[in-house]
């Protein structure tokens, strides 16, 4: 933007939350600024005497700009590793200071606009990249509640993402204090019946991220049991709305009452789902952590601040496959086609179409990605209520996408990648998306007209004890109730464990998962070294015998005990 924004120069200086939400610089701080009247052919009397009104609209104008640009690059990025832009350094150098991060939040609630698909993930990636602000920042976040900014659906949604990240960021006593009466009966006030959707939606998943610590969770539930009738139960309704906004509230308040906000007497969506016709299901053993299932096993959604990926129950290795979603969300979801050598990392942002055994349709950025690159498509950008049709044709070895009944072109790329059976329906979904998926239990809306195909639902088939979609926290029950042998890993409860962490000395961990750890579980001690460890039936002591190259390495034969056998390698 050809603008200096140096971090040492922003400092504090707030006034009044007027419309402007403006901000006032100290000494000379303007000087770098964008309006200040430093550069070629400045005078910097000028710097030194523009009056405090100008020091506000400076900063303000400043973070508003980088904000919309922001806005504006993320919606055409297509790169998996691209370049940081230039206005998110820029506004990161700002943050730095506490002066600067308020604005950033101010410049958020009053910027993004309410209509982009883009903007609650915008609004969070900005605060994520963010320096982790301070506790009295945080705080004066949640009191702009109570000022007297214009009250606007745009301003309220940002204002409840804002609430959400921060809820989710900052977990334990921080998360608590900003919990506070006032935030709470704000969030919940937003439930009523006359609120803005999305305002709706928003202050429900900032009510569920709250509730992921445990005295906010308890302090929610009790101030529910005060209503009459509990909101979420009439929000519940909307799970099946045409206003796909309600829709997304239905969902997410459904996923609140199984999950955080239990209702003595009411019985779980799993129990009541009609599952009869369905043979194929969002395999839930085989899907990134924080994506929600729907409890029939069909509908996906994702709150995270991470790219979580999913695939179906059913593979095929032969034969011309068809199925449909659709959209419910029209913001960054990549769906298509995985394979079983398919490897997903959400947190890095790598889902399907990012490696040689994936390839994705992106209706948002009108995108096909295969093997981490993009290539631009020909169909329009999908919308709430947009059907998307998937068909992979494994013996003329293509893929065609459809939008609303319109063909793209056909894809080959997939093939040409030593991807060659083992085929799953499969998505990755960015912060705040959700689609439903239709493998044939339902009649498509768009079915291939020029080629004859099969759907997964006609020959799958899955047990009754694998249609049941258990909220997260009986799951985790049910794991804890499982039998585990005394010498069972401690992270999978599969393996034995046979592997001791040097140098903090902690055991239980098998070689697969001591080869993913980075850092000890227990202790948080970088790992240096681990120790393989054969523990004989008397449990007598160990005794290292062999030491081993960290990934390969053979073993060189030295002294042996009949108690133990332990191989040691170095990361």
């Amino acid at each position: 933007m050809g603008v200096c924004l140096c971090k040492d120069k922003v400092e504090e200086g707030f006034v009044n939350d007027s419309s402007r939400d403006s901000y006032v610089g100290s000494g000379s701080d303007t000087g770098r600024l964008a309006g200040g009247g430093v550069g070629p052919g400045s005078n910097g009397n000028h710097v030194r005497n523009c009056s405090r009104s100008d020091r506000q609209a400076s900063l303000a104008d400043t973070v508003d700009a980088l904000v919309k640009e922001t806005l504006d690059i993320i919606g055409s990025i297509v790169d998996n590793e691209p370049e940081t832009p230039n206005s998110m350094i820029l506004l990161h150098d700002i943050t730095d200071k506490p002066s600067g991060w308020i604005q950033l939040v101010k410049s958020l609630i009053r910027v993004v606009p309410l209509d982009n698909p883009m903007g609650p993930s915008v609004i969070t990636l900005l605060l994520d990249d963010s320096p982790l602000p301070s506790k009295d920042s945080v705080l004066e976040v949640a009191d702009m509640i109570t000022r007297s900014i214009r009250r606007t659906p745009k301003r309220e949604r940002n204002m409840c993402v804002i609430l959400g990240f921060l809820a989710e960021r900052l977990a334990g006593p921080c998360s608590i204090s900003v919990l506070s009466d006032v935030t709470l009966g704000y969030l919940l006030g937003n439930l009523d019946e006359g609120i803005h959707p999305d305002v709706m939606l928003f202050s429900l998943i900032a009510l569920e991220k709250f509730a992921q610590t445990s005295e906010n969770k308890s302090t929610i539930r009790r101030k529910l049991a005060l209503f009459p009738d509990n909101p979420l139960t009439r929000l519940e309704r909307h799970t099946s709305s045409n206003d796909y906004t309600l829709r997304q509230v239905g969902f997410c308040a459904q996923w609140c009452l199984d999950n955080y906000f239990l209702i003595e007497g009411r019985q779980y969506s799993y129990e009541v789902a009609d599952v009869s016709k369905v043979n194929v299901m969002l395999n839930t053993r085989d899907v990134s952590e924080y994506l929600k299932i729907s409890a029939d096993g069909l509908e996906a959604r994702c709150d995270a601040y991470s790219f979580e990926s999913v695939r179906c129950t059913y593979q095929v290795s032969a034969g011309c496959w068809y199925y449909e979603v659709h959209i419910i969300t029209p913001g960054v979801m990549q769906i298509g086609w995985a394979t079983k050598d398919s490897n997903f990392l959400s947190h890095e942002g790598y889902g399907i179409g990012d490696d040689a055994y994936s390839i994705a349709f992106d209706g948002c950025r009108k995108l096909i990605w295969h093997k981490a690159k993009s290539m631009q498509h020909t169909l329009h950008v999908w919308t709430g209520g947009s059907i998307l049709g998937c068909l992979l044709d494994l013996d003329a070895r293509e893929v065609l996408f459809s939008l609303d009944g319109v063909d793209g072109e056909v894809q080959t790329q997939l093939f040409g990648s030593g991807a060659r059976d083992g085929f799953f329906a499969a998505a990755s979904f960015m912060s705040f998306q959700q689609c439903r998926f239709n493998f044939g239990s339902q009649p498509f809306v768009y079915p291939p007209k020029n080629r004859p195909y099969k759907s997964f639902n006609d020959h799958a088939v899955l047990s009754e004890q694998d249609k049941i979609v258990l909220p997260r926290h009986l799951f985790l029950e049910q794991l804890r109730k499982l039998s585990v042998r005394e010498d069972s890993c401690t992270l999978c409860f599969d393996m034995k464990a046979s592997v001791r962490i040097e140098p903090c000395q902690h055991r239980g961990f098998c070689t697969n998962c001591a080869a993913l750890l980075q850092f000890c579980p227990m202790c948080r001690a970088e790992i240096v070294s681990t120790v393989h460890e054969e523990i004989a039936s008397d449990s007598s002591p160990h005794s290292e015998v062999a030491q081993t190259d960290p990934i390969v390495g053979e073993a060189e034969p030295t002294t042996t005990t009949p108690t133990a056998v332990t191989t040691t390698a170095t990361n």
